[in-house]
């Protein structure tokens, strides 16, 4: 039986009731269990339950994981980095213009002079 997400549960709640559901009625979910009472529906073919955008964490048969990879597909390898590998990289650049402004120069040899 299948958990839905919509960006308006409510809503969706609303049409699944008007086209006979029993929704949020205390139904008894038989295969969606963990669903939240408020979110079951459920009509003579089977069972849905629907989950609004912020209820994906509660959701147990689509992970957020899963979600990740359709909204934010993966990039090339080297764009594929984390917010704390980004700043480990910013920081040791500037390091890095630190140290050269203020790391001693060599000197030019007097064969280098130009006279």
């Amino acid at each position: 039986m299948p958990e839905q997400i919509s960006k308006y549960p409510d809503v969706t709640l609303k049409v699944l009731k008007g086209a006979g559901g029993v929704c949020g009625e205390g139904a008894r979910p038989q295969i969606l269990t963990q669903c939240p009472a408020e979110r079951f529906c459920s009509f003579a073919s089977g069972e849905i339950c629907v989950y609004g955008l912020d209820d994906i964490p509660r959701m147990t048969q689509i992970k957020a994981e899963d979600l990740a990879v359709v909204v934010r597909p993966p990039t090339e390898a080297w764009f594929n980095i984390s917010a704390s590998d980004g700043m480990l990289v910013a920081i040791l650049f500037v390091a890095g213009l630190a140290l050269g402004r203020w790391w001693p120069k060599p000197r030019p040899s007097r064969h280098n002079r130009h006279e």
